[in-house]
């Protein structure tokens, strides 16, 4: 496949990356950095690894099929479908809210405003890019977006690399593998890379740019592969960066939505020079904002399809929106509730995204060895093998996280 050709096929697969570098990277990867420097580097690259098999079934189901991986939770039974529409639904509104107090956060960097109205500004925002925009300009913004976020990180950590260590020389980095870190531990994991459902999202994107364009199969795995990939290694460089710039510093990020934002900005201006400071704080909004409007429009778009299947409707524009307008506003009710605390929240909506993913996990995986499939397309050995242990981890780690939870 020609270079040309390949950058062509390109768009669900950066979508799905664009929704991940959000709240997971920014937030969980630096802090992880910030907190216990290199130690958890291992732990992220194998939890990416281990989801892999789960997440990659959105595109290499419908590469093979031609049908949303929701076509195939109905195939597998109506139970199936239903099971995955409530956690769904669940995790729509709560995510809504995690990543678009992020943003409103970043936003107050610009604009004076308590977070509540900003939050608002956002989530009207988004929906008037998605409900006039659509597919094709939020595809088009996001090269773009990821493109520019990702030099700048990349050149941040660089120059982050070369300067003199701040920490001093009796500094001992405190161990994340301590009981009263499990919950830390699972909200980072909750969302690393992403939810799982977002490969339900990955699936109805491709079939979305099928309307547009032929894309092969290899072309379809090309694409989602080359997302991934660019979220693992993202995930690495922003823990670099806060193991670099901010580990043994004493100073700890904020819960505050507002002042985080302010932290996180200083980590990339204290290596860039203060006079970038409002061009890293713009691509860093610009990064987060485009993941509120994936999440938006990734949720809205799988609730709308499960409805849809399991009411035997014809697809809707009108519905669509309702869909949109309804998680929005369920999400903006959570920011409301949280009132700025944004560590709190992302940690909860994280948690959430964990204690679910075992099922949407269980979901994929029965989906691509079953005989909806052909058999050349179902998963082999290899990738049943890293399946089963991908299982493992994420009960195993439930369950250790409830009995946690029981016992504080």
């Amino acid at each position: 496949m020609s270079f040309k050709v390949a950058l062509k096929a390109l768009g669900p697969g950066l979508l799905m990356a664009a929704a991940a570098i959000g709240a997971s990277h920014l937030v969980a990867s630096t802090r992880a950095g910030a907190e216990f420097g290199w130690q958890l580097a291992w732990l992220i690259l194998a939890v990416n690894l281990l989801k892999y098999p789960f997440f990659a079934a959105g595109a290499r189901y419908t590469a093979a099929t031609n049908e949303s991986l929701l076509h195939g939770y109905l195939k597998q039974g109506r139970g199936y479908l239903l099971l995955f529409t409530g956690l769904n639904t669940l995790a729509a509104i709560a995510s809504t809210a995690g990543v678009t107090m992020l943003t409103a956060a970043m936003l107050t960097l610009f604009i004076p405003l308590s977070i509540d109205i900003l939050a608002f500004i956002v989530l009207i925002s988004s929906l008037v890019l998605l409900i006039f925009g659509h597919y094709a300009l939020l595809d088009k913004l996001t090269k773009v977006i990821m493109f520019f976020l990702t030099i700048t990180t990349l050149i941040a950590v660089a120059l982050a690399l070369n300067a003199p260590s701040m920490v001093s020389p009796e500094f001992i980095s405190p161990s994340p593998w301590q009981w009263g870190y499990i919950g830390f531990l699972v909200a980072m994991m909750g969302w690393m890379p992403a939810p799982i459902e977002v490969s339900s999202w990955n699936s109805l994107w491709l079939l979305e740019k099928q309307k547009s364009q032929s894309v092969t199969k290899e072309q379809a795995i090309f694409d989602f592969n080359f997302g991934y990939l660019i979220t693992a290694l993202l995930a690495i460089v922003f823990l670099a960066l806060g193991s670099l710039v901010m580990h043994g510093s004493g100073e700890h990020f904020s819960s505050s939505g507002v002042k985080f934002a302010n932290q996180l900005i200083t980590l990339y201006s204290q290596v860039l020079g203060n006079e970038t400071r409002y061009l890293i704080g713009a691509v860093a909004l610009l990064c987060i904002f485009s993941t509120t409007v994936t999440v938006i429009d990734g949720y809205s778009r799988t609730l709308n399809m499960g409805w849809q299947l399991l009411t035997n409707k014809n697809e809707s524009q009108k519905r669509l929106t309702g869909v949109m307008l309804t998680i929005s506003a369920l999400g903006l009710a959570i920011v409301l509730f949280f009132r700025g605390a944004l560590l709190p929240l992302l940690e909860f909506v994280m948690i959430l995204a964990f204690m679910t993913t075992v099922v949407f996990a269980w979901l994929n995986y029965k989906l691509m060895t079953s005989s909806a499939l052909p058999e050349s397309d179902r998963y082999g050995l290899k990738m049943k093998s890293l399946s089963i242990f991908g299982l493992l981890y994420l009960v195993g780690f439930a369950g250790l996280f409830i009995y946690w939870m029981a016992t504080k």
